[in-house]
């Protein structure tokens, strides 16, 4: 079974959606694991907007990288700039993918305005995850 790790700066928001979406639409074909070259705890805001799409990502851990080096990864997926400039090297054959989704844990404004950028960023997400999916387990 291929494994896909996403990898983010902290492990908090845009690596835990992509995690459960990747594991939504790849369903049994793929293991998926998410970590972040730090930690920073899974953000509640992003249990919050994905419970709304009917993911449940509240037992999710924040995770470091360190956790999965003697992991073969067959995809490793970074969300945003930071991870990609930090990624370590992983040995074996994985491809890497790269997509700079926006951090909406920096979102500001009212709680409304900060959710709806969460929701924003989501649907890239989850548009992007099944496209993966599509493109390379079908």
């Amino acid at each position: 079974m291929k494994k896909i790790l996403v990898l983010c700066t902290g492990n908090s928001c845009r690596s835990q959606i992509a995690e459960g979406y990747l594991r939504y639409f790849a369903q049994e074909k793929a293991v998926i694991y998410s970590a972040g070259v730090e930690t920073h705890g899974v953000n509640p805001r992003a249990i919050a907007t994905m419970r709304e799409d009917g993911i449940d990502i509240s037992a999710h851990t924040s995770n470091n990288i360190t956790e999965y080096r003697d992991v073969d990864f067959d995809y490793v997926i970074t969300v945003c700039d930071n991870a990609k400039e930090r990624c370590p090297y992983f040995p074996g054959n994985a491809e890497k993918f790269h997509y700079n989704f926006p951090d909406p844990a920096k979102a500001t404004g009212t709680e409304a305005e900060i959710m709806e950028q969460f929701r924003v960023v989501r649907e890239q997400i989850k548009q992007y995850s099944k496209d993966f999916i599509e493109h390379h387990f079908s």
